[in-house]
């Protein structure tokens, strides 16, 4: 069954890297709302939003890359987000940002779910998306947060 496993982990990579390409919009629409900010609010969203989000993307694509290399697969094609419009303004961006991660993490969660990381047999490619997951978990709830506090 050597023909059903590749393409098992050819599924898997094109998951992984459907995740990676949400993220890569979310970092775009944070790093939209990070320039129409001052500089200490600017800030607070680099650590509280932007650094997690892109701590995850690094991972996302550090965990495909080593997956596709550890089975000869063809590395990935993640995805460059075009700059968003700037009369969506912060909160618009924060509002698709927020979408985008929600968005990477379903498609995490359906992967998991699938039980398609644990059919390929690869415990790194299972930690990896783990790790993803528990970086961008909590960013719901820290976008919503950020979003309250904006013009105060």
């Amino acid at each position: 069954m050597p023909y059903a496993s590749a393409d098992a982990r050819r599924e898997l990579l094109g998951e992984v890297e459907r995740a990676g390409d949400h993220l890569s919009v979310a970092l775009s629409d944070l790093s939209e709302a990070f320039e129409l900010l001052d500089d200490t609010t600017a800030e607070r969203l680099e650590s509280e939003l932007f650094g997690p989000v892109q701590a995850a993307y690094g991972r996302t694509r550090r965990t495909h890359d080593e997956f596709a290399r550890r089975y000869n697969l063809p590395g990935g094609t993640f995805a460059t987000a075009a700059r968003g419009a700037p009369g969506r303004g912060i909160k618009g961006f924060l509002d698709d940002a927020s979408r985008e991660v929600l968005e990477a993490d379903s498609v995490l969660v359906r992967l998991q779910d699938s039980m398609l990381p644990v059919e390929v047999g690869d415990p790194e490619l299972r930690t990896g998306l783990s790790q993803v997951r528990e970086l961008i978990g909590p960013f719901q709830n820290r976008a919503r947060e950020f979003g309250r506090t904006l013009g105060r």
